[in-house]
């Protein structure tokens, strides 16, 4: 059975706290408020519990959750070296929305799924969440919704998604906004953005001159039957296009043809 927490009552907010501290440390999930959007999190050391995580999500180990932090230190302890750029990013935008990734410290006895080695870091800007995280040490946390599905930005949407498979709920109220956390990739030579997100590309060029870009993706191949529609399509607007100028007795310039159903471009 759940528990939901109102932590804008100083009593409810440190009820919550408290059973969110043994919820987690007796690996169980708990739903936290961020400075971006609603997090389910659970004990990054626990490997049964990150997988709790994952299956009430609905994803895969192929999907590893981030860990968020409640200081450097902690942060400092999971990866190998916060490299050349590391500590510069960390001393301007954290707490705050961006998420690095590191290469993993060797040392780590832990789960996170397939992460190839390495882990993605954040400590977030808010007052319950840093609460929470300088209690119970790093944790597993990734945005509170199922896979697919609009990430919660308030307790209730969260709670709507996740049900009873979360043991603690804690209400900081609704989100500032929905944006997610941008992703900075830190283990290669040069940054690499991974995700777009609240903290633009200017901003994080002002402490990390260069940073490298995703390649945007390859538009999809039309299959033979795809294309003859497309060129149909075209063909009968442009058609349109025609007798409307022919009504008009020329005087209507003719639009170019509409090439956007050539494009179906990738489903969300």
């Amino acid at each position: 059975m759940s528990a939901r927490y109102d932590c804008a009552d100083a009593q409810q907010r440190e009820q919550g706290l408290a059973a969110a501290v043994d919820a987690v440390q007796e690996g169980q999930l708990v739903v936290l408020p961020t400075d971006t959007v609603y997090g389910v999190g659970a004990d990054a050391f626990n490997a049964a519990a990150v997988t709790a995580l994952l299956a009430a999500k609905g994803r895969g180990r192929n999907m590893p959750p981030p860990v968020l932090v409640g200081s450097v230190a902690a942060a400092a302890a999971l990866t190998e070296s916060l490299g050349p750029f590391g500590q510069d990013l960390i001393d301007e935008f954290w707490p705050g929305p961006l998420t690095l990734v590191f290469r993993a410290s060797a040392t780590l006895l832990w789960d996170l799924g397939d992460t190839m080695g390495t882990v993605a870091v954040r400590m977030p800007l808010h007052p319950v969440a840093l609460d929470l995280l300088r209690r119970t040490g790093p944790m597993a946390v990734s945005s509170a919704n199922r896979h697919s599905l609009p990430a919660a930005t308030t307790a209730a949407d969260a709670e709507n998604q996740l049900g009873d498979a979360i043991s603690v709920y804690l209400d900081g109220g609704a989100c500032a906004d929905n944006v997610p956390s941008t992703i900075l990739d830190l283990t290669g030579t040069v940054p690499r953005m991974l995700r777009a997100g609240a903290l633009s590309l200017d901003e994080l060029r002002k402490v990390v001159p260069v940073i490298d870009l995703p390649a945007p993706e390859p538009e999809p191949e039309l299959s033979p039957a795809d294309r003859r529609a497309a060129e149909a399509i075209s063909a009968a607007k442009a058609a349109l296009a025609d007798t409307a100028a022919d009504a008009d007795g020329g005087s209507a310039v003719r639009p170019p043809a509409d090439d956007s159903s050539q494009d179906p471009g990738p489903g969300d």
